[in-house]
């Protein structure tokens, strides 16, 4: 019996295996990830809700995460450029998946917002030096995109666990049957505002605006997320004026104070888009709960 006992212990079982150490980047991409290992196990994330993720200093303990890591699952460089050296250097040996580099989803360019979004502040510009190259970088607001990302992060799992490859491959195809629902809902939602016009906080949201039918009348920040300056902010409020706007957007990098500021003596009404997850509880019903907030919040202001 001991030798038996000996023997099995000296066997590889499938079923005893420990899954992969999972890193993520920011909320929604582990929210992804999240659903699909479902019970198997549970994905570390990098970057604590209300991050910047383009400007992040990480703690020892986020380091101690990317050097446990098995799989590293994050958007890519031109949402967080920094993470690259830190992966090179701390998780030389993890699997990577870079979601902007995935397969079989239409990424967007980089839209120019006009020509005025070069009048910022120049105090803040080195803040702000984003490098998010020509593919705009914000592409988990479209489930449509999700969807296509959820079958990499099952590919990639699969791969690294094959033993639990069948799961996460079910668990995928569960998860992007939900998303095909929020799609519908949000574009019933919606489809009565595409022609209300509003101004964006900054050009992060035009995976959104592609997929349900919206169209910004201008933003008070490029991409970059730097702070306006006042020939933009006055030629802003012009605009509202012109063109009808119905709401000026804030966000985690162009506050509440920017948006009240443009929207000031012109009748537009205010409100704030969380692109990110910044005020939910991670984990896997956060993507959800975040595209129909953001739903809800353009519906609210954007109804005369």
């Amino acid at each position: 019996m001991n030798k038996l006992l000996a023997c099995l212990a000296l066997s590889p079982v499938a079923a005893w295996a420990e899954p992969p150490n999972v890193v993520t980047d920011i909320a929604p991409v582990h929210s992804l990830v999240a659903q699909v290992m479902g019970d198997v196990g549970t994905p570390d994330l990098l970057l604590p809700p209300g991050a910047d993720p383009h400007d992040f200093a990480m703690r020892p303990s986020e380091a101690q995460q990317l050097t446990d890591a098995d799989v590293v699952i994050w958007v890519g460089h031109g949402l967080t450029p920094w993470l690259e050296d830190p992966l090179a250097a701390l998780a030389p040996q993890a699997t990577q998946l870079v979601l902007l580099e995935s397969a079989d989803w239409a990424s967007l360019p980089v839209r120019d917002m006009d020509d005025h979004h070069d009048d910022h502040d120049d105090e803040d510009a080195d803040d702000h030096d984003h490098d998010h190259g020509d593919t705009d970088p914000h592409g988990w607001l479209d489930p449509v995109v999700a969807r296509a990302w959820l079958a990499a992060i099952s590919t990639t799992l699969g791969t690294a666990d094959p033993d639990n490859a069948d799961i996460y491959a079910r668990n995928a195809g569960a998860a992007a049957q939900k998303l095909t629902v929020l799609e519908m809902d949000i574009a019933a939602q919606l489809a009565p505002l595409a022609q209300v016009g509003y101004i964006l906080p900054h050009d992060g949201y035009q995976y959104f605006e592609h997929r349900f039918g919206l169209e910004a009348a201008g933003a008070i920040s490029g991409i970059d997320g730097r702070d306006p300056g006042p020939a933009l902010i006055a030629e802003l409020q012009a605009q509202i004026a012109e063109d009808a706007v119905a709401c000026v957007f804030s966000d985690l990098e162009v506050t509440e104070r920017w948006a009240a500021l443009v929207a000031d003596g012109t009748g537009a009404k205010t409100a704030h888009l969380d692109g990110t997850g910044a005020a939910l509880t991670p984990g896997p019903a956060l993507y959800d709960a975040l595209l129909r907030n953001m739903a809800d919040a353009f519906a609210g202001c954007l109804q005369r």
